[in-house]
């Protein structure tokens, strides 16, 4: 017996996964009803669809600002996407403006690990071995990678869990968006300004 599939369903699916329409009701009638599966299926489907597209030029794109606390806090972003009309969307500047918010209340180090200083990395392999001492010798390396690992995921925009969400990464915010507007879209540079820091 097959479960139906309603317009309801469908919609709050939608509504829970940012899935397009279409997909959303491929994705209960493959699980069956099982909205758990469906969104999970949706993710997993996202993340192909946007491992395909992360190799596609994202030269178009908007800046936007956002000012925190009274004027205490700034941050401009660049998010660039294949093309402009997908950058005057709704759901393209509403991303770019949850970014600019994570990253004014947050204070990520840089983009991704392969921005960040290498002397950096080594300062804090140093700090990380130092506090390792005294360990049995098998589990010093796999300690000092670990705190490594946690640093550079707290320092990393890309990694950083998102403030509105945080049972997902800003990456995972932004691969859930390249998954729905179907083009590729990349957080080129930002800026964080602070008074009196």
């Amino acid at each position: 017996m097959s479960v139906q599939i309603t317009a309801k369903m469908v919609g709050e699916l939608r509504e829970s996964t940012g899935g397009g329409l279409m997909n959303c009701k491929k994705a209960l009638v493959e699980t069956e009803g099982d909205f758990e599966k469906a969104a999970d299926l949706l993710r997993k489907k996202g993340e192909a669809t946007a491992a395909k597209k992360s190799g596609r030029d994202a030269s178009e794109g908007l800046i936007e600002t956002y000012i925190h606390l009274g004027g205490k806090v700034g941050v401009m972003v660049e998010v660039n996407c294949e093309s402009d009309f997908v950058a005057k969307t709704d759901d393209f500047k509403q991303l770019i403006r949850d970014i600019a918010m994570h990253i004014a209340a947050v204070n990520p180090a840089c983009i991704s690990r392969d921005d960040i200083d290498p002397a950096i990395v080594a300062a804090e392999r140093k700090v990380a071995e130092e506090q390792a001492e005294g360990k049995p010798e098998r589990a010093i390396a796999s300690i000092v990678e670990g705190k490594l690992n946690k640093f550079l995921a707290e320092s990393c925009l890309l990694e950083q869990a998102y403030v509105k969400n945080p049972d997902q990464t800003v990456q995972q915010l932004l691969t859930t968006m390249i998954a729905k507007m179907g083009e590729n879209m990349v957080v080129k540079r930002f800026a964080r300004f602070e008074v009196g820091a």
